[in-house]
């Protein structure tokens, strides 16, 4: 798949479960995208969980959602420090907005609760955030994939492939 003029937002912030930032950075590059890395502030650097180093190349306040094809929303609980960064919801709602694919694992889709984006639609993620999605208005369903308009969900890394598949082809739909 050639994504070469597209240019896909990866949400980085604290905690985050690294192969769930990293494959889909790398395999987006792979495909030719430009992959930005957003947090809260630019040039800061955000630890995973096991304390892995990822660099934001960009704050979310400098980042419209109209400068990018897609947006990723990685899990561990990094989603937990997303959500309270009004810049980061910012960038997903205009996504959102735009119709762009958003693209949440794990623990993603807690990001997508602070949203609107899950309103009646059906969408997956890790089994313990089911209760946050169905009070956010999703049908929750347990598949490695679920893609419902823009909204594209995964339940666990083991999903990654299917995952940055299901988000490839979607970006290659809206280009």
């Amino acid at each position: 798949m050639d994504l070469k003029s597209a240019r896909v937002a990866v949400l980085v912030e604290q905690k985050y479960e690294e192969l769930e930032v990293w494959y889909p950075v790398y395999r987006l590059r792979e495909a030719g995208c430009e992959v930005v890395l957003v947090g809260p502030e630019a040039g800061k650097v955000y630890p995973s969980k096991l304390g892995y180093p990822a660099k934001a190349d960009v704050a979310a306040a400098d980042a419209p959602a109209d400068r990018f094809h897609a947006v990723v929303i990685p899990g561990g609980f990094s989603p937990d420090y997303v959500r309270r960064s009004e810049a980061m919801l910012k960038l997903v709602r205009d996504a959102h907005a735009q119709g762009k694919p958003l693209a949440a694992i794990c623990h993603g889709p807690w990001v997508l609760c602070s949203t609107t984006a899950l309103r009646g639609r059906k969408a997956t993620g890790y089994f313990s955030i089911k209760d946050d999605m169905v009070n956010a208005g999703a049908t929750f369903v347990d598949q490695e994939v679920c893609v419902d308009g823009n909204v594209i969900t995964s339940r666990k890394p083991d999903d990654l492939p299917a995952f940055v598949a299901a988000l490839m082809k979607a970006i290659e739909a809206k280009k």
